[in-house]
């Protein structure tokens, strides 16, 4: 093992093991057995030594969502997700707490990346119909209240601790975002998710099933742009869908 990949490895160790989940340059080079210009060779100073050990956890993270196969229903590979996500925060938690800590003022590559797969596979939810909000905008709320409940259970675990809260919160983010047939597949004691026959909501008043059937029109055009119009025409139906996707019907 190289030098550079021994810091890295006894920086990581240490986060893991300490009681606020800082670590001080000193002690990483005195558990690595190097001296302190070695570590500001290879890292800079202490925030790019941290941002290091970010990228390393999320490398971690993102490990099984690289190599996996996507399921034929996108709905239980983001349900699944979800819970592998949470996993992944309960078993390391002052990294989870480092990788999503405002202090990184940079923002990961593989952050970015794990967004992007999340974004992915509500695209492909919404070109089956079981998507009632456009995917970036989905995408947004299933990954801000994940971190968010992921955070409170690590950081303050006298206070929530009831291990069903993320699971509770999930179902709640992913009925806001998904049809309701979608939901009443998946629910306990249903069968499997996804069988709805059209996947789009087949009761309600009109008004209600405007978003999901736009948000799928939308995905449908992103797929495969029709030949009818200019690439400038399909980005401004796209846009126009998207708005239809993101407006909630007035309450009576």
């Amino acid at each position: 093992m190289n030098t550079k990949a021994r810091i890295l490895e006894v920086a990581a160790a240490l986060v893991a093991r300490s009681p606020d989940g800082d670590v001080s340059t000193r002690a990483v080079c005195e558990a690595a057995g190097v001296g302190a210009p070695a570590l500001y060779r290879h890292f800079g100073d202490k925030e790019g030594l941290l941002s290091a050990v970010v990228d390393h956890g999320f490398d971690q993270y993102l490990a099984t969502k690289r190599d996996r196969t996507p399921g034929t229903d996108p709905v239980r590979d983001l349900r699944d997700g979800w819970d592998t996500h949470t996993d992944f925060a309960l078993r390391n938690p002052n990294l989870y707490r480092l990788m999503n800590s405002p202090a990184m003022r940079t923002p990961p590559a593989a952050a970015l990346e794990s967004h992007r797969i999340l974004t992915e596979d509500l695209r492909r939810a919404a070109e089956q119909g079981k998507l009632r909000l456009a995917p970036e905008l989905a995408a947004q709320m299933i990954m801000s209240a994940n971190v968010g409940v992921c955070l409170m259970l690590v950081s303050r675990p006298a206070t929530f601790d009831d291990m069903t809260l993320s699971r509770r919160v999930r179902d709640a983010v992913h009925t806001a975002v998904f049809v309701p047939e979608v939901m009443a597949d998946t629910a306990p004691g249903a069968g499997t998710a996804g069988t709805a026959t059209s996947g789009t909501a087949t009761s309600g008043n009109d008004e209600a099933q405007v978003p999901a059937v736009a948000t799928r029109l939308g995905a449908l055009l992103r797929q495969a742009p029709g030949p009818a119009f200019t690439p400038a025409e399909s980005a401004l139906l796209g846009e126009w869908l998207d708005r239809l996707s993101n407006t909630a019907p007035e309450r009576p």
